[in-house]
């Protein structure tokens, strides 16, 4: 028996859809889905920005924020949408990456400008990203998930005003992870290719940026590489595409801009890969925060991920889960009894074992879940005027077996005193301009970096067997040793 969607919803959406659900493309003048009004997405843009810079943070150097945020705001004032609030930061992120979301938000990672060698580069990823904001590619996005809810097409119908600001609230930080198709990602190279040629930069710099993220993406392996690489075209065609395109102005590029040496000028002392003072392993799984001055065993052999606001590790099965988190409140007291006032919570006994030497509640406890219900320990520390939550639980039927290793993780949170533990610092890029050709694998003889020489080829954007010429601005990277 064949399964159809149903008529009177068809002729929902189409109705929708006729009514208020099309408008006109910006970039291009062609007819675009859209249920979310400019205002909408500016409103969505802004919340959404918030949430980014809490999660990711930014990068503390006001000169490199204010330099990328001269550059975009350039371009973005000579774009189809000069009105818009344009924003651009840098994010306190090592991946490679660079990401837009509604409403005129641009952000670059301090792992992208790391990997780029010139000012027409940065341009030209700042423009690729602009050009998916001047287009509503976003808006398109979102407007489709919402025409996938039947019941959300149905609520609009009875209250028009719904559409307008449908999915804002549930939305929130997952604007991040919208994937482009590949059509909008080859838009946006064309508008960013435009733009670039519009601001007198030499669109030449553009197909070397497709191909570092490609090697960079291949050195930072599977759960390290940012999800908008895998929607891409790739980056062969896009390279062609590219070329194509500047063959198409049928013009010579003597004299346009580059700048690469007042580009590297602003990455210098700029850190580079993981940050140890936001935590770092020591000796497997002790895990040790020097900005708040804790740490927490978690236990071993299970999958760690270190982000902004939370620590978490997964067991070898996936079937428990051990998060430290920072609560809301303001006392330990006050957490738990928010934390254990959810619905579907069943609070247990007191865990009789004070947690770190410092003031602490800790309970078990049985929640109901949509799969089962779910077995664990919950404990709220204060410590240096924080209040940190920590759970570790897995389903009620593994609770016999992992009851132990759970309990363990969460008494095993305390606090740091050893200056060797808390004193460290991240690794950081330096300049050395060459006084004699060389390849890289010399540089690093000469000039010895703490990373390896594949990464030293990568972020200048040479291969190993090249002869650099003398005078040539090339980057090390210094530091980030941790203790052993």
């Amino acid at each position: 028996m064949n399964r159809r969607t149903p008529l009177g919803a068809l002729a929902l959406i189409a109705c929708l859809t006729a009514a208020s659900g099309c408008a006109t493309n910006p970039a291009t003048g062609k007819s675009q889905l859209a249920l979310i009004g400019e205002a909408q997405e500016i409103e969505l843009g802004r919340t959404s920005d918030r949430e980014v810079v809490a999660s990711l943070g930014l990068v503390d150097d006001p000169e490199l924020q204010n330099y990328v945020g001269r550059l975009g705001r350039e371009l973005a004032q000579n774009s189809e949408r000069p009105n818009l609030p344009w924003t651009f930061r840098v994010v306190d992120d090592p991946v490679v990456n660079a990401f837009a979301i509604p409403g005129g938000f641009i952000y670059v990672t301090r792992g992208l400008l790391g990997h780029l060698t010139s000012e027409a580069e940065l341009v030209a990823v700042i423009g690729h990203e602009i050009g998916h904001v001047t287009a509503r590619h976003s808006v398109e996005q979102i407007s489709r998930q919402q025409l996938a809810q039947i019941g959300l097409v149905g609520a609009v119908l009875v209250n028009p005003d719904l559409g307008r600001y449908a999915g804002l609230a549930q939305t929130g930080l997952g604007v991040m992870f919208l994937k482009f198709g590949r059509d909008d990602e080859r838009q946006a190279d064309e508008l960013g290719l435009r733009y670039l040629v519009e601001a007198r930069y030499d669109p030449r710099e553009m197909p070397p940026v497709f191909a570092t993220l490609q090697r960079a993406s291949q050195a930072q392996g599977a759960g390290r590489v940012p999800g908008w690489l895998s929607t891409h075209p790739t980056e062969e065609s896009r390279i062609r595409a590219i070329r194509a395109g500047i063959d198409g102005y049928g013009r010579r590029w003597d004299g346009a801009k580059v700048n690469r040496d007042s580009y590297l000028s602003e990455l210098d002392d700029l850190p580079f890969g993981d940050d140890p003072r936001e935590g770092y392993f020591y000796r497997g799984n002790r895990f040790i925060h020097p900005g708040l001055g804790f740490e927490i065993r978690l236990p071993a052999g299970w999958k760690n991920s270190n982000q902004k606001q939370q620590l978490s590790a997964v067991s070898p099965g996936g079937d428990a889960i051990v998060q430290l988190s920072l609560a809301k409140q303001s006392s330990p007291e006050e957490a738990a009894r928010v934390f254990f006032a959810n619905a579907g919570m069943t609070q247990g006994e007191s865990i009789g074992r004070s947690i770190g030497g410092l003031p602490s509640v800790a309970n078990q406890f049985v929640a109901q879940a949509e799969n089962g219900s779910l077995s664990g320990v919950a404990g709220f520390v204060e410590h240096r005027d924080n209040v940190f939550q920590i759970l570790a639980y897995t389903r009620e039927s593994r609770w016999r077996d992992l009851s132990g290793e759970l309990a363990d993780a969460v008494a095993s949170f305390g606090p740091v005193a050893e200056r060797r533990l808390l004193d460290v610092e991240p690794a950081r890029l330096a300049l050395v301009a060459l006084p004699e050709a060389m390849t890289i694998e010399e540089f690093a003889r000469r000039y010895p970096s703490s990373v390896e020489v594949a990464t030293l080829a990568i972020i200048n954007q040479v291969e190993r067997a090249a002869t650099i010429p003398a005078g040539t601005r090339l980057k090390r990277v210094t530091g980030g040793q941790l203790p052993k």
